[in-house]
């Protein structure tokens, strides 16, 4: 196969490769045979960096993908005749293709309105009241994106006030964590600062767009939440029988903060590229600037010249058809000003 003519793109941090830490771990994991199902020394240590990393006696569970982490976290939270509400750009309900409902037999999602992909906690209580009758879905729960969807990041303080907000109206908070790692390097606080005790009661930390292979973990910090996950998690076809390929990155990525790293990186890039962009005749970025994306708008000539020359990104994934540029663990800044030299030329001419 040949080479892409890009080794390095910004459509997404999916996009990118193994990071050494994980694919070190990955190798170490696969010399020799280890027990089946979740009972080798590879989960155990998982387990244990991710309970040391929120200070906590979470309950901690490994599936292959975010689709499953998030729906399955549903599942725990809802009964069907319930419903979820979330941001109206969360990837619950614009990227799952319907799989809560389809884990939960009938959990249906409630969308909100918010600034910069964040659900304010006025609308949440409004929510909930709104109907509680019969005829409608009970809402159940509350799950906020933290990086959100736009790029940007729940303070301490706002994911408080919606964790009081939920608790009023008896609500499960769930955090799509996907992108936990890019949110927690931009705010330097302490993961329990933004989870646990700030209210939320099950997170989907998110490996894959930090430089893992593969694999999500789903975190119960109520353990009432996670009492029969087990029975659930086999029965979605979430249970590896080689777990530990699945904890081993993890692993790799948490016994020397290399997770941490990978994501300041990332975020690191995604700000030089935000300054670069700022100074490009014609271009518009959009938001805040606060995780590793960039939303950016640009006149359609130069989205197209930029994809003529190899550039890959997205421009359906926020409102207002933006460019959505990622940076990844492994974006270096050459890759920065390459793109910049080109949006930059396609400017001028």
């Amino acid at each position: 196969m040949s080479s892409p003519e890009r080794p390095r793109q910004f459509a997404s941090d999916n996009w990118a490769g193994i990071c050494p830490e994980a694919a070190a771990a990955l190798a170490e994991a696969n010399a020799g045979h280890a027990p089946g199902y979740g009972a080798d020394a590879w989960t155990t240590e998982a387990v244990r960096l991710i309970r040391e990393v929120f200070a906590t006696e979470c309950e901690v569970f490994f599936v292959f993908n975010g689709t499953a982490a998030n729906s399955l976290a549903v599942a725990a939270m809802c009964g069907p005749y319930e419903s979820v509400l979330c941001h109206e750009h969360a990837h619950l309900v614009s990227d799952e293709c319907g799989a809560p409902g389809f884990f939960a037999h009938g959990t249906t999602l409630k969308t909100l309105a918010g600034p910069l992909g964040k659900v304010p906690p006025a609308a949440v209580t409004a929510a909930a009241l709104r109907r509680r009758d019969v005829h409608h879905p009970q809402v159940a729960a509350l799950s906020l994106t933290q990086s959100t969807e736009l790029g940007t990041v729940y303070t301490p303080d706002e994911i408080s006030a919606l964790g009081a907000a939920a608790r009023e109206q008896d609500l499960w908070l769930h955090m799509d964590g996907a992108r936990f790692a890019n949110a927690l390097a931009s705010l330097g606080v302490a993961p329990r600062q933004i989870t646990w005790q700030a209210g939320v009661d099950v997170l989907s930390l998110g490996g894959t767009k930090n430089g893992m292979p593969f694999g999500e973990a789903l975190v119960f910090f109520d353990p009432e939440l996670a009492r029969d996950f087990a029975f659930r998690r086999k029965q979605s076809g979430q249970l590896a029988s080689k777990m530990r390929f699945l904890a081993a990155p993890w692993v790799g990525m948490l016994r020397d903060g290399a997770w941490l790293r990978h994501a300041t990186t990332a975020n690191a890039r995604a700000a030089e590229l935000e300054r670069g962009l700022r100074a490009v005749p014609g271009v518009a970025v959009l938001y805040a600037r606060e995780a590793n994306a960039v939303f950016a708008t640009m006149p359609p000539a130069m989205l197209a010249g930029l994809r003529a020359r190899g550039w890959q990104f997205y421009t359906d994934v926020g409102p207002d058809g933006a460019a959505r540029l990622m940076g990844s663990w492994d974006t270096a800044g050459e890759d920065v000003a390459a793109f910049l030299r080109d949006a930059a030329s396609l400017a001028r001419a």
